[in-house]
């Protein structure tokens, strides 16, 4: 994915903004916490996924342990990866979601995300 895909792609999520950090890498943050970002142009994909989701797309070829994110359930996701750009965005829009529903109700309310699905988080 590159820069402008990933970024014109998180910023019509609801309640998005995109930083540059660290490296110049693309971040996205719902709020003010980050859900996926961009690392190199192109480059990696790293999200925030389910445990279930880690397991199972770690043992993917092309897909690791996201470094420094991996304790609390991040991958990356490289562009030699088998995952569909369609499946990647699936991805990066459940990471917004897992990351959303973890917020106070009062902090999804006044970023408007009252109306975001909350059940089913492990």
């Amino acid at each position: 994915m590159t820069r402008p895909g990933f970024e014109a792609f998180v910023a019509r999520l609801p309640a998005v903004s995109v930083v540059r950090q660290w490296r110049d890498d693309s971040v996205a943050k719902v709020g003010d916490k980050i859900f996926a970002l961009l690392d190199r142009d192109p480059g990696e994909v790293w999200c925030k996924v389910s445990e279930m989701s880690f397991d199972l797309l770690t043992e993917m070829p092309g897909i690791r342990p996201a470094p420094y994110f991996a304790r609390a359930g991040w991958v990356a996701i490289s562009v030699d990866s088998p995952l569909t750009g369609d499946e990647v965005e699936a991805y990066v829009v459940e990471a917004h979601r897992i990351i959303a529903a973890k917020m106070s109700a009062r902090k999804r309310r006044a970023l408007g995300l009252d109306h975001l699905e909350i059940k089913g988080l492990d």
